[in-house]
């Protein structure tokens, strides 16, 4: 992330999109207005990079988890909750920016970041379809489930703070266990 979208991105958090202006990401950035449309044609250019950056990022980082836990379902689902609480809680600015923000997308941007959603939505509803298939889980819904699960570990994003008294290796296994019973885990 270039440091003209981190110092949007640090706007944005406090006064959100619409509430943030040229010239404060400029200060932010510690450049001058001109110096910003330099690098960014205008403020939805700056909004849009962040949202491609976190969602590429999130979708690289769940592409990778799964990958290397192996073939086992429940691995994989573990280790996909694990990415999920990992990066809302270490990136809680930008993910709560890029889910709270998307009304202020505009066109191609917006349907861009919409499939890459879909696509992330994805990797979790084939996972607890798996492992509804396979009786790793007994979901009733399987999609609504792993739209829950999504909510879950989104939600991390708008509430945790490191120095709340837990870890996020902590954090991640308190949501393994709270995910695993909304997929309704066999236990065998």
């Amino acid at each position: 992330m270039s440091p003209i979208s981190r110092a949007a991105l640090r706007c944005f958090a406090v006064n959100g999109y619409h509430g943030t202006t040229i010239r404060q990401i400029a200060s932010a950035a510690g450049l001058s207005v001109p110096g910003i449309y330099h690098y960014f044609g205008s403020k939805q250019d700056i909004l849009v990079d962040l949202c491609e950056v976190a969602m590429g990022e999130l979708i690289s980082a769940s592409e990778r988890a799964i990958d290397e836990a192996g073939v086992n379902v429940l691995d994989r689902f573990d280790a996909l909750v694990e990415c999920l609480v990992q990066f809302h809680a270490d990136f809680a600015d930008v993910a709560f920016v890029t889910f709270s923000e998307i009304r202020s997308l505009k066109d191609e941007a917006l349907v861009r970041h919409l499939a890459a959603r879909r696509r992330e939505q994805e990797l979790i509803t084939a996972l607890v379809e798996e492992g509804v298939e396979t009786s790793v889980f007994q979901a009733p819904d399987p999609r609504h489930v792993a739209r829950a699960i999504s909510s879950i570990c989104i939600g991390i994003s708008q509430w945790y703070r490191s120095d709340q008294g837990l870890s996020v290796d902590e954090l991640s296994e308190v949501h393994v266990r709270i995910c695993r019973d909304t997929a309704r885990w066999a236990r065998t």
